[in-house]
């Protein structure tokens, strides 16, 4: 596979180790790598206009005047897909990576073995991210990216997908679960979550990232939160 990875650190020897790092990672997963080397948040947005088809960013928080997660959260604005690994030598920003969905946070100075680990997780999340639902909706065949539905809700003998748009097929949620993978969980009798849109949940509610709450059925609590726990 070919992937096109972006490193954005202001420190040049830190950019020159990452990328002989991925180069390893490259050679030895069979893949292809190219890298873009960034010395600033505001340099590897200037040219993201021009060239935007990155999968995996390795980020450097503790930039110059823009930071890696205020750069991060400009990117997910209109970019769900990129992996972002965050490079720190501080833990204390873990908890805001949540807020842009980050893969993983790696402590400087980066071991060999965990941005190789780090990477293989990237390139599979990303295998994932190419299946398509095929679904007839008003007439017509729809084509759903898998990683942008969010939830499914039954009603009577119709399904509707929530997908950036409001798909109503009829078809039933077991139908539906049959297509999709191990990053969703079915949730009673009346809805499918993605399990990486969930923000919260509570005994009585699954809470997703854009606010929406979903009722959760009695006894379902413990098993949600086995199947975050077991995301990979």
């Amino acid at each position: 596979m070919r992937y096109g990875i972006a490193i954005c650190d202001d420190s040049e020897a830190d950019r020159e180790y990452l990328s002989g790092l991925v180069n390893r990672w490259a050679r030895e997963a069979g893949h292809t790598a190219e890298i873009a080397a960034f010395d600033s948040a505001e340099q590897f947005l200037f040219c993201y206009e021009e060239k935007s088809d990155y999968d995996i960013l390795l980020l450097d928080i503790e930039m110059g005047e823009m930071d890696g997660v205020t750069m991060a959260k400009i990117l997910r604005r209109e970019n769900d897909t990129v992996q972002i690994v965050f490079i720190t030598g501080y833990s204390e920003y873990i908890a805001e990576g949540y807020e842009v969905a980050a893969l993983h946070y790696l402590m400087k100075p980066v071991r060999e073995d965990r941005l190789f680990s780090v990477l293989d997780r990237a390139a599979e999340k990303l295998k994932k991210n190419e299946k398509v639902l095929n679904v007839e909706c008003r007439g017509e065949l729809v084509r759903v990216p898998v990683h942008r539905i969010r939830y499914a809700e039954v009603f009577g003998n119709y399904v509707t997908i929530h997908a950036g748009e409001e798909l109503t097929v009829k078809m039933t949620l077991g139908n539906l679960e049959k297509e999709l993978d191990d990053r969703f969980f079915r949730v009673g009798r009346s809805a499918i979550v993605n399990l990486t849109q969930i923000s919260r949940v509570t005994r009585t509610e699954i809470r997703l990232n854009d606010g929406t709450g979903i009722p959760l059925p009695r006894g379902a609590y413990e098993g949600v939160n086995r199947a975050i726990i077991g995301m990979k």
